[in-house]
């Protein structure tokens, strides 16, 4: 059993920043994909970026490209999202999530694992 668990979200005002985290348990951390999508109240889960196993490859929605980015340390089992210039419209609860073993895809199903989110307020 995977377990993921995402920190470091909170209250911010617009234009500025956040950084996320997102702590995986399990010894294949490094052979798997890793995403973070976003949920705002009464929307859709969406794609915000996603990473590749070894970190070489990555993609971002339109909607954060230049604004966010994602990086992985295997050696900590962690994956992280650094968020700048952020927008109200980035309000959301964030969620980190496991994907497959090769390509990065911007569909929920296409992974397996989540983690409980963490709450990002962008204040205007």
């Amino acid at each position: 059993q995977v377990q993921l668990v995402e920190s470091g979200g909170g209250l911010v005002q617009a234009g500025g920043s956040l950084r996320l985290s997102c702590a995986a348990s399990g010894r294949t951390f490094s052979t798997y994909v890793m995403g973070w999508f976003r949920q705002a109240p009464g929307k859709e889960r969406v794609f915000v970026a996603g990473i590749s196993a070894s970190g070489s490859n990555t993609l971002y929605a339109d909607s954060v490209k230049g604004r966010f980015t994602i990086s992985r340390d295997n050696a900590k089992n962690t994956v992280y999202l650094q968020m700048k210039s952020l927008l109200p419209d980035d309000t959301a609860v964030y969620y980190c999530a496991r994907g497959g073993s090769f390509s990065v895809r911007t569909w929920p199903t296409a992974y397996d694992y989540w983690g409980q989110g963490t709450q990002v307020t962008v204040s205007s």
